[in-house]
């Protein structure tokens, strides 16, 4: 029981307007960083596939997932 009001209680800490704003724009930057190291040649060329496709949405994914675990672990080291 503590484990799901602790995980519902990260998720909303996640979902506040002020942190949204901020790991979304951490992951649309980096992710837009990372499409084009990692992909802007092959979808240039045409030659993009479905996986090329999940592969550049998993761009934008994790470091949104990522600055959140950050922003737990700020919250948990200064709480």
């Amino acid at each position: 029981m503590d484990h799901e009001r602790g995980l519902g209680a990260a998720i909303a800490y996640c979902r506040r307007r002020e942190h949204l704003r901020r790991t979304l724009r951490i992951a649309l930057v980096v992710g837009i960083v990372l499409t084009t190291i990692n992909q802007l040649d092959v979808i240039l060329r045409g030659h993009a596939t479905e996986l090329t496709w999940v592969k550049c949405g998993l761009n934008f994914v994790v470091p949104f997932v990522v600055s959140n675990l950050g922003l737990l672990s700020g919250r948990r080291s200064a709480g």
